[in-house]
């Protein structure tokens, strides 16, 4: 088993040892502690507090409001989830649901993939969907008419039933509480085509599970197969995944009927 999946990030132990090797990132992350400490007691519920995290993130760079260090990273990171799901037959016929579309890292390209009109991006931040339509005027997406809608929760209420081949949800589990990935799996079965599945990447750990800052989940790999097993889904733990320099491993669910 490897050191850093028993790693608890949350501990002051790990905290003070993480200090001491990288004595450059104690005043960022305090300044950071500070601001995600007063965000919090502005917006006690989840979803209203990670918003408020994206808009001041996306304020300073869209870039890096979704986890890219750089531009050359962004363009790797979307190639990477882009390139893994035409390896797993993604075709430009079927229809695609990304939660968490971010400002189209993996989406401008998936768009692009796709057949127009077949590509439907949410997100809870309405200022990350202002980066995303700049994003996709940048690479002339116009034509493709993609959707890209706000959105509350993960109940997809709004979305047809047995309409989606492949829904995909990159880093969005990884800063979630384990209610909302309750609340996505309960009812993400309802929206998968036939033969559809649901991918998801989120930050694993055989340790303690634990959260920093409210803004980073670790969890356990069984946890979360049988979270989507109690909805009645079908879970597998993407072992293929875990070949590519991502530092998130990755779960498919599949609706047995």
């Amino acid at each position: 088993m490897s050191t850093p999946l028993l790693k608890n990030r949350a501990s002051l132990t790990h905290k003070l040892g993480y200090a001491v090797r990288n004595p450059a990132r104690i005043a960022p992350y305090v300044k950071r502690t500070a601001r995600d400490t007063w965000l919090r007691l502005k917006h006690p519920d989840h979803v209203a507090y990670y918003r408020a995290v994206m808009a001041s993130d996306t304020g300073r760079n869209p870039e890096a409001a979704v986890g890219s260090r750089s531009h050359e990273r962004w363009l790797a990171l979307g190639e990477m989830q882009f390139d893994y799901l035409v390896e797993h037959g993604l075709e430009p016929r079927h229809r695609m649901l990304d939660i968490g579309c971010g400002n189209l890292r993996a989406g401008w390209r998936f768009i692009a993939h796709l057949d127009a009109g077949n590509y439907y991006g949410i997100d809870i931040s309405p200022d990350i969907l202002i980066a995303a339509k700049r994003t996709l005027t940048t690479y002339e997406l116009q034509p493709k008419l993609p959707h890209l809608t706000i959105t509350q929760d993960l109940t997809l209420e709004f979305l047809p039933s047995g309409h989606f081949d492949v829904v995909h949800a990159h880093s969005v589990f990884s800063h979630s509480p384990i209610h909302v990935i309750d609340e996505c799996l309960a009812h993400v079965g309802r929206i998968l085509a036939p033969g559809g599945f649901f991918d998801f990447t989120f930050d694993r750990t055989e340790g303690a599970e634990h959260q920093v800052l409210r803004e980073d989940f670790y969890y356990r790999t069984e946890t979360l197969l049988r979270l989507a097993g109690k909805h009645g889904l079908e879970a597998q733990f993407m072992e293929d995944w875990e070949t590519r320099p991502h530092g998130q491993s990755k779960i498919r669910v599949n609706n047995p009927a």
